[in-house]
């Protein structure tokens, strides 16, 4: 919490908010064409739920934008759609499967698709003319994102360099960039996955229903519940069965797993995530767990 934001007599999540507002504001008042990073995922939707109250009472002046994997949840799709048609807002949608059909990508062995998006995410960059990104990622969530700062600089390549990256002094944003560069920015960097769920609750803010607690069929693989998906193929070992479980990412489908979980409310998940010790990525997300620097080497070519 910054020392205006004390003195202001602000609660945390007051501070948090101040602070996710000013970043928005600042970039976009910087910015040739902005576009929100959006999968209906919670970041996604507090980042856009900040932007309806930074440029409130107008409509939010940014385009959205999602690569999908084509492996994504049914009913996150669906979410997400009914949400940017609720604030009569711009989609864009880069599609993983486009990129296989025509040849520029392959599959994975693995099946998973999470690693394919970098490539439909620069390139909807570029085709877009965005020059400042804004996406969902917090500090807390893994060791690559903790060294991320709140301005991320992208070369002409969307690749990251952390010899390249700027001071963040104070409440100081330096979204300056060379033709063919563009930055990311992050206004969630500070918050945690409890401040998150604590400001959903506070905001009311409405979140695809995988999660909270819910019935269905799963099967478990190196640890992690995964659902039946026509990108996953199940071993004859992994026997299928029904739990009550819950989703603390809603990722692709076929490396994102469940937890099993009681918390069917707002309020139960508040209490669950203030127990547990693991980040949510690390405790539901298989292409995390590749390697000790996963994450960092799809950062570097121009993911996250």
């Amino acid at each position: 919490m910054s020392t205006t934001s004390v003195k202001a007599g602000l609660s945390t999540l007051e501070a948090l908010e101040a602070e996710g507002i000013h970043i928005l504001r600042e970039a976009v008042a910087t910015a040739r064409k902005p576009v929100i990073l959006f999968s209906g995922g919670k970041d996604s939707v507090a980042v856009l739920h900040l932007a309806t109250k930074a440029f409130w009472p107008g409509r939010v002046p940014i385009e959205l934008l999602h690569v999908d994997t084509g492996h994504n949840f049914d009913e996150v799709i669906a979410f997400r759609d009914a949400t940017v048609e609720r604030l009569g807002l711009r989609l864009k949608v880069a599609k993983v499967q486009d990129y296989i059909d025509d040849g520029r990508l392959r599959e994975r062995p693995d099946g998973t698709r999470n690693a394919l998006q970098t490539v439909p995410l620069l390139e909807a960059i570029s085709d877009g003319g965005y020059d400042v990104v804004f996406g969902g990622a917090r500090r807390d969530e893994e060791k690559a994102r903790a060294k991320e700062r709140v301005v991320s600089l992208r070369d002409e390549f969307g690749a990251w360099d952390p010899r390249n990256q700027r001071p963040e002094l104070w409440n100081l944003y330096n979204t300056r960039h060379l033709p063919g560069q563009h930055v990311r920015v992050f206004p969630l960097s500070n918050w945690t996955e409890l401040d998150v769920w604590r400001y959903i609750e506070r905001e009311a803010i409405e979140l695809p229903a995988l999660y909270y607690a819910h019935e269905r069929e799963v099967f478990e693989r190196d640890g992690l519940l995964l659902t039946p998906h026509p990108a996953l193929s199940r071993r004859d070992t992994e026997a299928l069965e029904r739990r009550v479980v819950r989703y603390r990412t809603v990722g692709d489908a076929s490396c994102t797993g469940a937890v099993e979980s009681p918390a069917a409310s707002v309020a139960d998940v508040i209490a669950e995530v203030a127990a547990t010790r693991i980040t949510e990525r690390g405790a539901t997300r298989a292409d995390d767990r590749a390697s000790e620097a996963a994450m960092e080497d799809r950062k570097k070519e121009g993911y996250f």
